[in-house]
C-alpha cells in the first residue's frame, strides 16, 4: 500500500519557514540533522502526511544545489511503502533509475531511497518505510 508520507520543501532559512507554519497554527516538530544529506529538517504534521522543511548545512548538499539552480520550493514527493527492500528490487528489475541503490536512514529513523526524476516524469520521488522496531 502506498500513501503520501511527506512533501519535501527546500528552504533557505529553516527558522523563517518554521515561523510561517507556526503562524498558520500548525505544529512544527523539533529539528533534526540528517548528516548524510547535509540538511537540517523540521517536520510539520498534516493529517496522515507531513511537510518536510529542508535547509542545507553545506554548500555541496543536494538542497543547496537545488536552491542555487531553482530557488526555494517543492523538492520532492515522498511515498510511504510497506516493504522498501522489495519495492527497490522490483524497481531495479524493471529498469527504474534510482539516485542511489543504497537504502539510507533519514529523519526520524525512516528508511529511504530516491527515484531519479528521469524515471518519474520529472519528479524526484522518495520512497520511505518506517524502520522496524529493534533495528
Amino acid at each position: 500500500m502506498f500513501t503520501i508520507d511527506h512533501l519535501g520543501i527546500a528552504v533557505k532559512s529553516l527558522d523563517a519557514a518554521k515561523t510561517l507554519y507556526e503562524n498558520l497554527g500548525m505544529t512544527v516538530l523539533p529539528e533534526e540533522r540528517v548528516e548524510v544529506e547535509k540538511v537540517r529538517v523540521a517536520m510539520v504534521p498534516l493529517g496522515e502526511s507531513r511537510i518536510e522543511l529542508l535547509e542545507a548545512t553545506s554548500e555541496d548538499s543536494a538542497i543547496a544545489r537545488f536552491i542555487a539552480k531553482r530557488g526555494e520550493g517543492l523538492h520532492h514527493v515522498s511515498l510511504r511503502v510497506d516493504d522498501l527492500s522489495a519495492t527497490v528490487e522490483n524497481l531495479k528489475k524493471n529498469g527504474v533509475r534510482l539516485i542511489s541503490d543504497e537504502i539510507k536512514v533519514g529523519a526520524g529513523g525512516h528508511l529511504y531511497v530516491f527515484i531519479h526524476p528521469a524515471s518519474a516524469g520529472g519528479v524526484l520521488l522518495e520512497l520511505t518505510e518506517e524502520q522496524p522496531e529493534g533495528v
